[in-house]
């Protein structure tokens, strides 16, 4: 099973919001921290990815240093109908500071990010604005007020949070209804599910895993132990030497059973994030990130692929002896 032809399933995005594709796009690697990107294949996965109905495409004001922004733009306005525009702000780096990883979720650090992707992506609104990380000398009241603003103004249609606790979500929520919640899942990182999970679920939030695949190493793919001096995994901790070393065992594990089942290992580990969403009851549209079509078809035919309980049970251990916390 390594390919779909027919297009994804499409689910509610919120109450009273538009059908969205089960499946979203990661846009990030297609500008930056990934190694080269091959531009015109990469704006034909776009295609495609619109092609087979994936809805929503993520980026970020600090990908690329507002470049991935900038190349999403012809794509959006040509598919301004179709395509969700999801894209965030919350990290001072920019192209003149791009080492300045500090926080900023300021009202007028938020005012002046939004006019700055907005004229980046060339559209008059954005879809889904996410905070992508919250500054806690921030209170909430401030900072979800002023995305509640743009809101209320027609530059934004909804607004999301990235990576906070369950308290932090709901305290949000209470302000302004939160659409999406962006944070790490998948069968190698699995934190959220204790109080996370639930929380979203109670409040009808929008659960939107990124790194589904474990940051590429859950596709099966080997890892040199030098990564390409531009490759941003070479400060992962998952991917340090020593780590990767015992990290490899365990992937190989998910290969032998993705052999068995005749699908590959990425297949398998996004079937089992989707299967585990279902037991927990939760409605999650994971964006793995791919700048290629071949991936791109491979991910999306997870979606077909159901677990029986014992492939589940098998699977299940597996976290909890990953070497290396998740950054």
């Amino acid at each position: 099973m390594t390919s779909r032809a027919t297009p994804i399933p499409l689910l509610p995005f919120t109450a009273d919001g538009p059908l969205v594709g089960a499946q979203g796009l990661g846009c990030m690697g297609m500008s930056e921290f990934y190694g080269a990107t091959d531009e015109t294949e990469a704006r034909a996965t776009l295609e495609l990815a619109l092609d087979l109905g994936v809805t929503m495409f993520d980026t970020a004001d600090m990908y690329g240093l507002g470049a991935n922004e900038a190349f999403l733009a012809p794509f959006f306005r040509a598919h301004r109908d179709r395509a969700m525009v999801a894209t965030k702000f919350g990290y001072a780096r920019t192209a003149a500071h791009p080492d300045d990883w500090s926080l900023d979720n300021r009202p007028a650090f938020i005012r002046a990010a939004v006019e700055q992707s907005l004229r980046r992506l060339g559209v008059e609104v954005i879809d889904l604005y996410y905070m992508h990380r919250r500054d806690p000398a921030i209170p909430l009241a401030e900072s979800i007020g002023a995305m509640a603003r743009l809101v209320e103004e027609g530059k934004v249609r909804w607004i999301g949070l990235c990576a906070v606790s369950a308290a932090e979500l709901r305290d949000a929520h209470a302000i302004h209804p939160i659409a999406a919640l962006q944070s790490e899942w998948s069968l190698f990182t699995r934190d959220i599910e204790t109080e996370i999970v639930p929380a979203a679920k109670q409040l009808g939030v929008t659960l939107v895993p990124y790194s589904p695949l474990g940051r590429g190493m859950l596709t099966g793919q080997a890892f040199a132990a030098a990564l390409e001096e531009d490759d941003a995994r070479q400060y992962f901790p998952r991917f340090a030497p020593d780590n990767l070393a015992a990290n490899s065992q365990l992937v190989g594990e998910i290969a032998r059973i993705a052999r068995a089942l005749e699908v590959t290992p990425a297949q398998l580990a996004l079937a089992w994030l989707y299967n585990r969403a279902e037991m927990l009851g939760a409605k999650i549209i994971p964006i793995p990130g791919t700048r290629k079509r071949t991936r791109l078809m491979e991910n999306l035919a997870a979606l077909s692929l159901r677990l029986s309980r014992s492939t589940m049970d098998a699977l299940e251990p597996l976290a909890g002896a990953v070497q290396g916390i998740a950054i």
